[in-house]
């Protein structure tokens, strides 16, 4: 155990901060009978959180009273994707409501099952851009580097669900990106690293900050980026430690995948105050998906809440045509609405970009309103968000 060289007084002292700090929350998971029995360190240890993962049905039946299509859906779910949910997590689940958006994020359905014509397995075409084994190279000046298939949680409406889930080590996980760092060290146009996953965060310390230092001793890398969901899901797994580690490298730019309010507890707010006080720039990329936040009012409190913990809304993605993700797609005009309602409307930082990546590897494509209603030479007719019509003469 993470804690076992703690002092009596220490281990006090922590056990007291973790329920000042977590209120209501450190008492919330031991009235569910799975957990009835775990102390408040070790639910705080990310190690622990981790090993007692949520991946069988006789777990989850203790968490929620299950409807038929769950049932369905844990039993089929096999394999890369199958279930797995951090304790943490598990106890944010409405326990009698099947459209709770932090329990259909983590329970499979038999929905993902059902296959639409338009979907693919690799839908952003990653692979037909991978230069090098875990390296993604699409943009002229910047790279996507996949340092691991494993999460803290499977979200079912996972882009790259063809990749995570994997989690046996047969390799090296340092050796395994040497292709991927020789690729980034010969080509000089490469200026920007966005190292994800699978989440990075899975990787222990010392390991991620090899990683890191590999990266940072490219000299024309210039801006380093984390993709992870750990905060939102696991954010135990930030620690005073990690936090001296990931300083080394900075500038180090964080995107945290946050969908829906209820994701930002007590917990989460902590491990994204831990990085933004450390300087850390923190940025969010939400997912649009139907019947969790496809609703204008959702998604601006959504945008709300991310400023108040100092997480710039950066992106909202279509949910990309991945197989299996059918009914959690909307039609883009939600997307778009959700924009309009956003823009002029609230503060220009909570309106994020909404894109669509192109399917087969198009890249992110911004998807606005129409705010242009004609041009001419010289001459623009603009509509503001009020849908008033104004004139600009160049």
């Amino acid at each position: 155990m993470a804690n076992a060289a703690l002092t009596e007084s220490q281990k006090v002292v922590l056990e007291n901060e973790v329920i000042q700090r977590m209120g209501r929350r450190a008492r919330d998971y031991q009235q569910i009978s799975l957990y009835r029995d775990v102390n408040p360190l070790d639910w705080e240890d990310w190690r622990w959180q981790m090993k007692n993962r949520i991946t069988k049905f006789d777990q989850i039946s203790q968490v929620v009273t299950l409807t038929a299509a769950e049932i369905e859906g844990i039993k089929t779910a096999k394999g890369r994707m199958a279930m797995a949910i951090t304790p943490y997590w598990a106890a944010l689940i409405d326990q009698d409501d099947p459209n709770c958006p932090i329990r259909r994020q983590a329970i499979p359905t038999d929905s993902e099952f059902k296959i639409s014509p338009y979907e693919m397995a690799d839908p952003c075409g990653e692979d037909s851009d991978s230069p090098a084994p875990h390296l993604v190279h699409r943009y002229p000046d910047r790279v996507l580097l996949l340092a691991t298939e494993s999460c803290a949680m499977y979200c079912r409406h996972c882009t790259r669900r063809r990749l995570v889930g994997h989690e046996e080590r047969q390799e090296d996980p340092l050796e395994r990106w040497d292709k991927a760092i020789e690729y980034i060290r010969s080509n000089k146009k490469v200026r920007d690293v966005l190292i994800s996953g699978g989440d990075p965060f899975t990787l222990e310390d010392d390991v991620l900050e090899e990683l890191l230092k590999k990266v940072r001793q490219i000299p024309h890398v210039e801006f380093l980026r984390l993709g992870t969901r750990v905060p939102v899901t696991l954010p135990q797994r930030i620690t005073g430690t990690t936090i001296a580690m990931l300083k080394k490298y900075a500038p180090l730019w964080i995107s945290i995948h946050f969908n829906h309010p209820k994701e930002i507890t007590k917990r989460t707010r902590i491990a994204c105050e831990m990085l933004a006080d450390a300087g850390f720039p923190l940025g969010s990329q939400t997912v649009l998906l139907k019947g969790i936040n496809d609703r204008p009012s959702t998604m601006r409190r959504l945008m709300h809440e991310l400023l108040r913990i100092r997480v710039r809304p950066y992106y909202i993605y279509q949910c990309d045509l991945v197989r299996g993700t059918q009914h959690f797609r909307t039609p883009v005009e939600s997307g778009i609405s959700i924009i309009e309602k956003l823009r002029g409307h609230t503060s220009g930082y909570a309106v994020p970009i909404y894109v669509i990546d192109a399917p087969g590897g198009g890249g992110k494509i911004p998807i606005s309103p129409a705010y242009i209603v004609s041009q001419a030479k010289g001459k623009y007719v603009l509509r503001n968000y009020e849908g008033k019509v104004f004139t600009y003469l160049e």
